[in-house]
């Protein structure tokens, strides 16, 4: 089973920036495809971001142009690098990983909190 470490959050001002990271154990983490969720307080979680085992990239609309996702596969991580942060992007992020022709994995890790505020 795939253990996922989520680091990298923080307080930041809006309009800021935080790089989040997500180190996966297990050595098949190139044939995973990854993913960032994110749930705030009194909401469902809800996906920001998805990288594909072939690197392509999937954007929720609410973080098109501020976010970008990435990864590095010798090193089994995934990143979030967020940009242009606003209040509303305050939320616990959590990261996941889902094999090939699977499902996103039903445990999911501690997650980091970001919180945007002045």
């Amino acid at each position: 089973q795939v253990q996922l470490v989520e680091s990298g959050g923080g307080l930041v001002q809006p309009g800021g920036s935080l790089r989040l990271s997500c180190v996966a154990s297990g050595s098949i983490f190139s044939f995973y495809d990854m993913g960032w969720y994110r749930q705030a307080p009194g909401k469902q979680r809800e996906l920001v971001a998805v990288i594909t085992s072939g690197g392509r990239r999937n954007y929720a609309d609410f973080v098109k142009g501020r976010f970008t996702i990435s990864r590095d596969n010798a090193k089994n991580t995934v990143y979030l690098q967020m940009n242009s942060l606003k209040p509303e992007d305050t939320a616990v992020y959590y990261c996941n990983a889902r094999p090939p022709g699977g499902a996103w994995l039903t445990s999911w890790g501690q997650g980091t909190q970001v919180t945007v505020s002045s």
